[in-house]
């Protein structure tokens, strides 16, 4: 692999790892919520879709729209019916939502979606040539989504009544509360902005492959150690840290082989733990408190 695509194919990876520890660290930045069912509902989105498109057999924009918004949905209910009711106690968050995730991903597996016809396809299809390196206009999307979203991302939590209001109860509770701001309501849009977010990605970067129960639990791995890299308060670190270990498991698989890329994770968590617990650009040190 040459130099020209090692760039290109490293920045598409940081986006998907970006991307896909998006919604778990925005839950986390707003509400404080570490949504540990992130990888469950990851899957739901796809399979929603899949269901939506083959079953249905409905145009691939409604399968997209329906799977967004039932995702969503299920994060609302999730917090409504199970979080509000542990909130504050950062155990039985974390027990309970990884509880559901895991339910998720093995109600599917029960159901039979094991196979490898499970499958969503890719929004535009063929290849184009940057630089002399062939890449797919899927990945391409990818990196477009991922810069689209941390635009409107930006621009959602700084210049709208809602955004702002929920970084208040992010920067201050009790001072957010004493201003009318209900704090329930804002860390129950936040969970389900996350899940909504967290079905985009997934729609988005699951065109690139199969989608398999497993793919679950890894996708939760990955969040992990993307938001503990970058800073888990920290929109910022999580972009900083999705570049470093993308472009640190593209370097691994091109010089000691694929066999690294998860080795990558594990190294980052441990290691970030250890010298900074905050993370790169964290000011507070969240994750101890909560895993």
């Amino acid at each position: 692999m040459n130099v020209a695509s090692i760039l290109l194919y490293g920045l598409v990876n940081s986006i998907v790892l970006i991307l896909t520890a998006l919604g778990f660290s925005l839950t986390f930045g707003l509400s404080k919520v570490a949504n540990f069912a992130h990888g469950g509902l990851y899957l739901l989105s796809g399979f929603v879709a899949w269901i939506v498109l083959k079953r249905f057999d409905l145009p691939y924009p409604i399968a997209i729209v329906v799977a967004i918004l039932l995702t969503g949905l299920f994060g609302a209910l999730m917090y409504r019916f199970i979080l509000l009711r542990v909130r504050g106690i950062e155990l039985s968050e974390v027990i309970s939502t990884y509880a559901i995730g895991v339910a998720i991903l093995e109600i599917f597996r029960w159901a039979g979606f094991v196979t490898y016809e499970f499958n969503l396809s890719p929004f535009i299809k063929g290849q184009t040539q940057i630089a002399g390196v062939s890449i797919d206009y899927q990945r391409l999307i990818v990196i477009g989504v991922g810069a689209t979203l941390a635009v409107l991302l930006w621009l959602f939590t700084h210049h709208t009544k809602i955004g702002l209001a929920l970084r208040g109860i992010a920067q201050d509770e009790h001072t957010a509360l004493t201003l009318g701001i209900e704090s329930d309501w804002a860390a129950m849009f936040s969970v389900a902005l996350g899940s909504a977010l967290t079905a985009i990605a997934a729609l988005t970067i699951l065109p690139l492959g199969i989608i398999s129960i497993n793919i679950g639990y890894e996708v939760l791995l990955i969040a992990v150690a993307v938001s503990v890299l970058g800073g888990l308060e920290s929109t910022a670190g999580l972009i900083i840290g999705g570049l470093v270990l993308g472009y640190s498991q593209i370097i691994a698989a091109t010089l000691l082989g694929p066999q690294w890329l998860m080795v990558v994770y594990l190294l980052a968590i441990v290691l970030v733990l250890a010298v900074k617990p905050s993370g790169l650009l964290g000011r507070f040190k969240e994750l101890e408190e909560r895993v």
